[in-house]
């Protein structure tokens, strides 16, 4: 685990929440850690929801090893599963119009039905699943994937800055058009769409600063994966879901502000130092 701490870690480590949960859910009741030992970490939700508390959903190395429904085939894409092949596979598919959003390199229920739709389409077996046979299929009826086709821009149109994100370096989110600019003296280095807390767990407005990071993190509270985050208000943070990538604006945090492309929030983790400025607003 790699951390970097700032003075209000000892603050923010009492309770770092922000695990994922179904739009306007009521929060779930506080756990505390074992006493001398961390939690572990466990996986975001499935995009179906429904993972039981005490049943951790399966990494993408044993989702992508699963049987498939069809006796022996076996599957090099499947649900659960984070890549880059993933990547051009959702690029590919939207160039054939079975996708509308741009390409997250996770494969959730969306891609999956994609997947099933196509092979029902060209007379393959509709297991949701990409095997070789389905794979070599979507590769001949489309072309690859240019870098602008596997990362847009940005899903969601960029909202004009805030005043306070004009100065410095900044992390200016908008509530409104569900973005995060990186700017660094008033011009935008990179953006990216980002979801917030539901209106029970709301992500807090504000100016604020980046108090601490941490690469690989647990929430302690929901024990749920927070990787590539930047805390910058008590418990709330900038971090990468894979709940986000999986069912989009579906679900929301418990306050935190969700990212669903890892790649640019891994390139932006490593841009901002703690001190950075951290503008939310409406």
């Amino acid at each position: 685990m790699i951390r970097t701490f700032g003075l209000a870690a000892a603050v923010a480590l009492a309770a770092t929440g922000c695990g994922p949960q179904k739009s306007g859910a009521a929060p779930a009741a506080p756990s505390s850690p074992v006493a001398g030992s961390s939690p572990a970490a466990s996986p975001s939700t499935p995009d179906d929801g429904k993972a039981g508390a005490s049943s951790p959903a399966a990494s993408p190395s044993q989702a992508s090893s699963a049987p498939s429904s069809s006796p022996g085939v076996k599957p090099i894409m499947a649900n659960g599963d984070e890549s880059e092949q993933t990547r051009e596979l959702q690029a590919r598919l939207r160039q054939l119009k079975l996708v509308s959003t741009a390409p997250t390199g996770f494969y959730g229920s969306k891609t999956t039905a994609a997947v099933k739709t196509f092979q029902s389409q060209h007379g393959l077996g509709a297991t949701g699943s990409v095997d070789e046979a389905t794979w070599q299929k979507i590769q001949g009826l489309s072309k690859k994937p240019t870098d602008d086709e596997l990362r847009p821009p940005t899903t969601n149109e960029v909202d004009a800055p805030d005043p306070r994100c004009m100065q410095g370096r900044v992390m200016c989110i908008s509530k409104e058009s569900r973005t995060l600019a990186w700017m660094i003296d008033g011009k935008v280095v990179s953006t990216m769409d980002v979801r917030f807390g539901s209106e029970n767990t709301p992500t807090r407005e504000g100016e604020f600063q980046v108090g601490w990071k941490a690469k690989e993190w647990t929430s302690t509270i929901y024990h749920t994966s927070m990787p590539y985050s930047m805390f910058f208000s008590e418990g709330q943070a900038v971090h990468y879901s894979s709940d986000f990538a999986a069912r989009g604006y579906a679900g929301a945090s418990h306050g935190c502000v969700n990212v669903r492309d890892k790649a640019k929030l891994s390139a932006l983790f490593d841009q901002v130092k703690v001190g950075d400025k951290v503008v939310v607003y409406w």
